[in-house]
């Protein structure tokens, strides 16, 4: 289970909280201009614009968890199980497999804009990477400065879904979230008026009572919900480094702790990271589930003209500043 949200405010920014039982070794990973994407069933880009996300490499190919490339657009992919479906290759459509999904659009994608019509004739083939890396259901969430895309692959096709939330979770499809949402517009930030009766006083005994009825479970569509509210709320100063924290406590309020969630023969989904992308500069900041500290990665920082990807292991030991 996973959370994606956009934020917005001097600059703009996207991350995910990325929830599963156990890691695959990724890495924060840098794919610069001229390393040659290949792809199974399209023509390879021999060079593309610059990217910088969380990807597992295998046999030296970069599989993006989610990732930002040098013009600000930023794409990730979250789990959808029982409703991704991926189709047989069409000759008069770009055929190309989930896994390549990221690289594909961001590697050619300047904007959101562009992102929609390449996507309007594309599909996903019923591809493995391999057979110890079988295709994964998933949908995308897309987002640069002017708004943010939602990408599902659907028995009828890939359907495009404008986002006015900046959020997306898990199954069931987009469109039952933004419904779902419905069921909530009586929460509120302020103190919310006695609506009960006007027999009896009925004063707010404590902060925050507006919000009752906010789900606290961590399903995908309470999730969902927490986030938007959370997110559509939340009030940050314009400085990178509250803009930041700020964007890092939004995910907070989604983020999966060990032994909540049981999957059998004692293993536990957690949060494994929590990532923010400042789309203007290309940063990529992270957090692990044993390191709460927040690390950076710049992409403007490395030779964005080089042939080969470039790495930088995650930080996941505990820091602890002692001030005594």
């Amino acid at each position: 289970m996973c959370t994606a949200i956009t934020y917005t405010t001097k600059g703009h920014y996207f991350g995910r909280n990325l929830d599963l039982e156990g890691s695959f070794g990724e890495t924060v990973t840098i794919t610069p201009r001229n390393f040659p994407l290949p792809f199974r069933a399209a023509p390879h880009q021999s060079r593309h614009y610059a990217i910088i996300g969380m990807a597992h490499t295998a046999e030296g190919y970069p599989l993006y968890y989610d990732a930002v490339n040098e013009t600000g657009l930023a794409m990730a992919g979250l789990n959808f199980p029982g409703f991704a479906c991926y189709h047989p290759q069409r000759t008069d459509r770009d055929s190309i497999a989930p896994f390549e999904c990221i690289p594909w659009v961001l590697g050619q994608c300047a904007t959101l804009d562009e992102a929609r019509k390449l996507l309007a004739h594309t599909d996903l083939l019923a591809l493995d990477f391999s057979p110890r890396l079988p295709r994964t259901p998933l949908h995308w969430m897309l987002a640069d400065r002017t708004g943010s895309l939602v990408v599902e692959p659907l028995q009828d096709g890939l359907r495009l879904l404008e986002n006015p939330v900046g959020v997306l979770t898990n199954a069931p499809p987009f469109d039952f979230h933004l419904n779902h949402l419905c069921g909530y517009r009586n929460l509120t930030r302020e103190v919310s008026p006695n609506n009960f009766s006007a027999d009896l006083d009925l004063p707010p005994y404590s902060r925050g009572m507006g919000a009752i009825g906010l789900p606290g479970d961590p399903s995908s569509a309470s999730r969902f919900v927490r986030a938007a509210f959370t997110r559509l709320n939340a009030v940050s100063g314009d400085s990178e480094a509250e803009s930041v924290n700020q964007f890092f406590h939004i995910l907070g309020s989604v983020e999966q702790q060990r032994g909540c969630v049981h999957l059998g023969h004692g293993a536990y989904e957690i949060t494994l990271y929590s990532c923010c992308c400042n789309l203007d500069r290309g940063i990529y900041y992270y957090t692990t589930y044993e390191n709460r500290q927040i690390t950076a990665v710049d992409l403007h920082r490395e030779d964005l003209d080089a042939a080969s990807l470039i790495s930088y292991p995650l930080q996941t030991a505990a820091v602890f500043d002692c001030q005594n």
